[in-house]
């Protein structure tokens, strides 16, 4: 999902620091519990020893075993992914009321060594029933602002219900349960108490009826009119996680409640799944279609079968206009690529489907190669822009402008939204990050990613020719330095490895985006683009199909790019904690080295020279020197400069160089070294040219620094200073405008 609206997402990845003081905090209008029927009574007497996983989170520290989730896929496996939890789902959607009926045929597959007697569900739209969900809870009394911050009015609530659950036949309990230890009123997480205890390395299969109400759409699921975006909506359960596996070092259920700004994190399976919808509806969904839709009473049932993912979401509307489709030829065979879009907004759908094929094209080559037959990118109706910016397995929905002519904001605007939620597939899709508790590993990896994909393909004219026009002057930014404005500079207030819950603030949520790729940006200017793109292949390769954590990447970041000790210090200080970087030029001036009055010996003799003899002596040798040096630049003459600098350090250190330009044109490079805690350098320069400029960063390889405009100092006044407020001012409206139309 792009902040921005989502808030796309924090989006467009991009600044929410400066942008999100424009995120309100809205109150969630009081709202009636959807009706629905007792669950079962629990019996009291069951017991089960398999904790939660903890509610307050920290990024893991400790690599996985080298077997965790059943290893490295090595491609001579039967299927993609070890299979864990598999659904056959049908759903029946009533377009008018906004309902689906629902049953559904869950194998889940006990990975432990001990007998399971309960097991626990998400039921994510319950988060949308009212205002003692979690979700709402936090949302009032923290304060957060939240994507485009839709406020949901009478009638648009939301909820899942379990109207039947069975084991074998036998009526399964259940009950709802707080593992982050949430409001008594939150329904997100329920719990079953099996009849039969599920045998270590054993399956089960439980049969459930669901009922839901879509909620009008307002926080990536819902309906607008005919638009049904259904996301969240059938119950999943959670993970069981093994020791060696994310650093748990027991088993533990990691299925924790839906928090404001968390999205999800689920075992690999087998999706089988038919919609049922009247025969005018058009249906997208995650994975293939498998033959002919059947007709039966006026309404049409279409099967969508796919492997090896850990969500499925779909989409329905008789609005829709005729599909545009392409296909990407890949390693893997042809993948059909598929646009849905309404009549308002055909514009859109040309350059989504072209930017959807560059990406597959794009990370196919920097990380793996695509390994599904199929992408579907939705474009919203009007009205319904909370459907925007929100990905699934194969499966994304991008934004919708009602001018995306080349040279516009809103083609670049459509295009990093449509990169984004498709690079979403393989850091949330591909690779299982747990985006709960480790937000970094999918949005901001996938912000980087993203970005990296726009620079290298030198597409950011459309953003610079719009903000040249609103600022007035001439400016060239690209793609990073607008990423750090929103990275939270002068004063961070989370990890970038913290979970997405535990924030000060929704601007801090938002540094998972920016900062995120603003610390990868400046590692891999330290490491090199060779040796970075080496190590993410490296983390691909090893980790798809598979839910690696914060320390996983770590060490394929050490291992791929050799330099362990560097990427630990990177990590230490910018993921597990948070320092803020600020170098700045304190103190340079350039002076000629002149003859001083005092006592000097001549012939054996002491003399004293007196002033008015040096005076005469530097007039006499200054009259020398212009008249052998007619066309002398100022700052050379017959006396030698000396030159002094003092960079002043606060936060973490980090490798920087200093570049000294002198009068004669020449030039000097010192170097700011990256370890040790001394809060200042000083050095001392004799040159016969007098230093006119000195420069921290001049390659401008260092982003996390607060504040570019104290990296320079001149002897005389230039247009640098100017130039760098600029191109600062320029960033904040780019990213102010990413932050309100990116999801």
């Amino acid at each position: 999902m792009h902040p921005s609206i989502r808030i796309p997402r924090w989006a467009v990845g991009l600044a929410l620091a400066s942008a999100c003081v424009l995120v309100a905090t809205a109150q969630v209008a009081p709202a009636p519990v959807a009706p629905a029927a007792d669950a079962p009574a629990v019996n009291e007497n069951v017991v089960d020893d398999i904790p939660f996983a903890s509610p307050n989170p920290t990024a893991v520290t400790v690599p996985s075993a080298p077997n965790a989730w059943g290893g490295p896929r090595t491609g001579s496996e039967e299927t993609l992914s070890d299979r864990v939890a598999n659904y056959k789902i049908q759903a029946t959607l009533d377009p008018k009321k906004h309902t689906i009926d629902g049953k559904q045929q869950l194998t889940w597959r006990n990975r432990s060594d001990r007998p399971v007697k309960a097991v626990y569900l998400h039921l994510y739209l319950n988060a949308f029933e009212g205002p003692g969900s979690t979700f709402n809870t936090e949302k009032r009394n923290n304060r957060f602002g939240f994507r485009s911050e839709v406020e949901t009015e009478e009638g648009g609530y939301g909820y899942t219900r379990l109207t039947k659950v069975a084991q074998n036949g036998a009526t399964v309990p259940w009950s709802y349960v707080h593992p982050d230890g949430g409001p008594s009123t939150d329904r997100t997480v329920v719990r079953l108490d099996l009849p039969e205890a599920v045998a270590a390395g054993g399956t089960t299969t439980i049969d459930m009826d669901f009922f839901n109400q879509l909620p009008r759409v307002s926080a990536r699921t819902g309906y607008f009119g005919t638009f049904h975006l259904v996301g969240q909506w059938f119950p999943k359960i959670g993970v069981l996680e093994l020791p060696g596996e994310r650093g748990a070092t027991a088993p533990r259920w990691n299925v924790h409640e839906f928090h404001l700004h968390s999205e999800f994190y689920a075992d690999y399976g087998l999706y089988d799944v038919s919609i049922t919808a009247p025969k005018d509806y058009t249906i997208g969904a995650t994975g293939e279609l498998q033959g002919t839709p059947v007709e039966h009473k006026g309404l049409l049932t279409h099967r969508y079968v796919q492997g090896d993912v850990h969500d499925f979401a779909w989409t329905a509307d008789n609005r829709y206009a005729k599909p545009l489709d392409g296909v990407y030829n890949g390693a893997n065979g042809p993948v059909k690529v598929r646009v849905l879009y309404h009549p308002e907004y055909t514009s859109n759908a040309k350059p989504v489907l072209d930017a959807t094929i560059e990406s597959l094209t794009y990370f196919s080559k920097t990380l793996g190669d695509y390994p599904y037959k199929t992408v579907t990118a939705v474009i919203p109706p009007y009205n319904a822009g909370e459907a925007g910016g929100m990905e699934y397995p194969t499966f994304f929905t991008s934004e919708s402008y009602k001018d995306v002519r080349e040279g516009r904001l809103e083609r670049y605007a459509l295009d990093f939204v449509t990169i984004h939620e498709f690079g979403h597939g393989y850091f949330y899709g591909i690779l299982g990050s747990n985006e709960f508790e480790e937000p970094m590993l999918d949005e901001g990896l996938n912000e980087y990613w993203d970005h990296r994909q726009i620079v290298a393909a030198n597409d950011r004219a459309t953003a610079q020719t719009w903000l040249t026009k609103l600022i007035g002057v001439d400016i060239a930014l690209g793609e990073f330095e607008q990423q750090r404005l929103g990275a939270m500079l002068s004063d961070p207030a989370d990890p970038v490895g913290n979970s997405s819950w535990d924030r000060m603030s929704s601007n801090s949520y938002g540094t998972v985006y920016a900062r995120t790729a603003t610390v990868m940006h400046d590692l891999e200017q330290q490491v090199g683009k060779q040796a970075l793109e080496r190590a993410f292949k490296q983390y691909y390769a090893a980790w798809k199909f598979r839910h690696p954590s914060i320390a996983d990447f770590r060490e394929s970041m050490a291992e791929g790019t050799g330099q362990r000790a560097l990427v630990e210090k990177v990590f230490a200080e910018q993921v597990y904690n948070v320092r803020k970087v600020d170098d700045r030029i304190a103190e340079f001036e350039s002076d000629e080295i002149l003859p001083e009055p005092g006592l000097v010996e001549v012939k054996g003799a002491v003399v004293e020279r007196k002033a008015t003899e040096i005076d005469k002596s530097i007039d006499d040798a200054r009259a020398a020197w212009e008249k052998a040096h007619p066309k002398a630049k100022k700052g050379e003459g017959p006396f030698e400069y000396a030159t002094r600098i003092v960079v002043r350090r606060a936060g973490a250190v980090v490798p920087q160089n200093v570049l000294v330009r002198f009068a004669d044109g020449s030039s000097q490079t010192l170097r700011l070294p990256g370890t040790g805690d001394k809060r200042w350098a000083r050095w001392r320069l004799v040159s016969k040219s007098q230093a006119v400029s000195v420069e921290l960063d001049p390659e401008r390889r260092v982003f996390l620094d607060k504040d570019k405009i104290d990296d320079s100092r001149t002897l005389e006044a230039d247009g640098t200073a100017a130039r760098r407020w600029s191109a600062d001012i320029a960033a904040f409206f780019q990213s102010l405008f990413a932050l309100l139309v990116t999801a």
